[in-house]
């Protein structure tokens, strides 16, 4: 034991022996391991890592140990672990080079030398002003001439220009266009004239509550030609009738036939209901862009004589005030297919007047529509005022009892229920899967979140993996979206009306709820590409079918995610591009 040092000379010298014996001891070790037989494999072990010029001095082995394994990259999708498992637990890959430039050269600005090539790109002209609500499927003068004297609509489907005659120029805005007033003030109070300059809707129901002109603002008061004392009322008052329809939980997706400036569907937004307001462009110019204007999810669609661009069992609840349809009309094709829409045990409304009132040729009108909804096993649930409410059966039992003759017939088991791209309508009850697929999804919102039971139905590749790409795809959305939220501010974007151009499963929608971007999302499902439109409702989210043959009216889109450039001024972001509107 070494003494307790008394003083500061003592314990100098005291520091020095014990440096001395450890350097001692140190060199007895390095002495002993070069003379170890395990020394020479492990200093060559270190030489093909890190030689020096002091390894000649020692011994090799007599034959060269074999080379290391080659260095295997693997780059991964999100999807396939280096395994080729599925796994949720993985990065969403690397910024591409743009990016980091933007950023601001992060590597103290050295920058690799590149060749680039200047190429010159001519933008496009702007088209005649005559030509802002130009929709050119829907505004082929020649087409619609053909159409002018039927009574089922042809007119207002889609008819698209054959080559030749297609523009070449880009459908303007409205002159004096200003950025829409944000949500939900849109919703109740203001909506630019100059972005939707047509005076004839007011002037034709400034008297019916529904839209009015103030100043340089058109002004919504929440009421329509049924419901005169606003929908608020009228939305309690279908619940009382039908407590089980449950706004926001059991019914989350509802379609609006024939919507007027889509008020109905304004309402329902705010009890977490996505109601798609539809009208055709009719003699009362464009409802549909006030309701785009207000930040109302709505498209131009109407009943006539092909399928509407949504699969079978896809919304909850349809809705028709006063919307004009003539339902009974060809052996009732019309509500055929508010049947195929429906999903299992859903509900139709009906606000008209052969509901209520009781002259001779409405009634008739009343009669007609009770006969056919009994034939179709609809139940009437409620009457009350000038509100009807019919509920679709949840499985087949009711169709196979029904007598041999009964009309209207079940379709071809091997018809296609959800492939709706230009497929003419048909008299025949489309059956409801014997597995009780559409009718056994959750309520709202778990039914975002879990994979649906027609995930399974859907015709691609991978059967057994479905459900885990359908849950790669969520955490991608999740990751990018956060992403961009914090680092782009999206929050302070007050975005409402978004489209996403190839929606897959829905992922990129389910994000931006999940992560409280209050907006909503049109999914379109590119005709080729795998048909998920089923999968998208049953997730609770609202989509349609298109081509992408022609663009529509694309300046109310606030933000667009595409995978094709339309427009200049744009920035790269990570896996896909952004564009904005100048």
């Amino acid at each position: 034991m070494v003494p307790f040092a008394t003083s500061m000379s003592e314990l100098s010298k005291y520091r020095t022996i014990i440096g001395a014996t450890m350097i001692t001891l140190l060199s007895l070790s390095l002495i002993f391991y070069l003379n170890s037989p395990s020394r020479t494999i492990g200093l060559s072990a270190l030489s093909t890592s890190s030689p020096s010029r002091n390894d000649r001095s020692f011994p090799q082995p007599s034959s060269p140990p074999p080379p290391p394994p080659p260095a295997v990259l693997v780059e991964r999708t999100g999807i396939l672990d280096n395994t080729g498992a599925i796994s949720n637990d993985f990065e969403v890959g690397e910024i591409d080079q743009s990016v980091l430039e933007d950023l601001g050269n992060i590597n103290g600005g050295k920058t690799e030398e590149t060749k680039s090539v200047e190429v010159k790109i001519e933008r496009f002209k702007f088209c005649d002003e005559s030509l802002r609500d130009y929709v050119p499927c829907l505004d082929n003068v020649e087409e619609i001439k053909k159409w002018n004297q039927s009574e089922r609509g042809e007119k207002y489907e889609r008819h698209c220009p054959k080559e030749g005659v297609k523009l070449d120029c880009l459908v303007p805005r409205p002159v004096g266009y200003q950025i829409p007033i944000p949500w939900p003030k849109s919703r109740d109070e203001q909506v630019w004239f100059n972005n939707v300059p047509h005076p004839r809707l007011a002037e034709d129901k400034g008297g019916q509550n529904w839209i009015s002109i103030r100043n340089d603002k058109f002004i919504f008061p929440g009421g329509g030609t049924q419901f005169i004392h606003g929908a608020e009322q009228y939305l309690d008052q279908i619940s009382k009738m039908v407590p089980d329809i449950k706004f926001g939980v059991h019914t989350r997706v509802a379609l609006d036939v024939g919507c007027g400036v889509a008020s109905f569907g304004a309402y329902l937004f705010g009890q977490n209901v996505s109601a798609l307001s539809i009208a055709p462009k009719d003699v009362h110019e464009n409802q549909i862009q006030f309701a785009l204007e207000r930040g109302v999810p709505a498209m131009l669609a109407v009943f006539a004589t092909h399928r509407l661009l949504y699969p079978s069992q896809a919304f909850e609840l349809i809705h028709c005030s006063r919307c004009r349809v003539n339902w009974t009309r060809d052996d009732g094709i019309l509500l055929i297919e508010v049947n195929r829409l429906l999903r299992a045990g859903g509900y139709f409304i009906w606000a008209a007047q052969p509901v209520y009132k009781h002259e001779e040729i409405l009634q008739e009108q009343w009669k007609e529509m009770q006969d056919l909804a009994t034939r179709m096993c609809w139940k009437l649930l409620k009457k009350e005022g000038y509100i009807a409410i019919w509920q679709k059966p949840l499985n087949n039992s009711c169709y196979l009892n029904r007598k041999m003759e009964t009309q209207p017939p079940l379709c071809d088991p091997s018809e296609d229920p959800d492939y709706v791209w230009h497929v003419s309508l048909k008299a025949c009850i489309t059956p409801l899967p014997e597995n009780g697929f559409g009718s056994n999804i959750l309520e709202w919102p778990a039914r975002l979140r879990n994979p649906p039971e027609r995930l399974q139905t859907i015709d691609m590749d991978g059967h057994i993996s479905r459900k885990d790409l359908f849950r790669a795809e969520s955490k991608y959305w999740n990751d990018i979206i956060d992403s961009y939220i914090r680092v782009y501010h999206w929050g302070d974007l007050q975005l409402q009306n978004v489209m996403d151009m190839r929606a897959g499963f829905g992922g990129f929608a389910a994000a931006l709820y999940d992560l409280q971007v209050n907006c909503w999302v049109m999914n379109v499902v590119p005709v080729s590409g795998f048909n998920t439109l089923p999968v998208l409702y049953d997730r609770g989210l609202i989509g349609v079918m298109h081509d992408w043959y022609v663009r529509g009216l694309t300046y109310v889109f606030r933000d667009i995610k595409e995978t094709q450039k339309i427009d200049s001024s744009y920035r790269t972001k990570f896996s896909f591009q952004i564009w904005g509107r100048e």
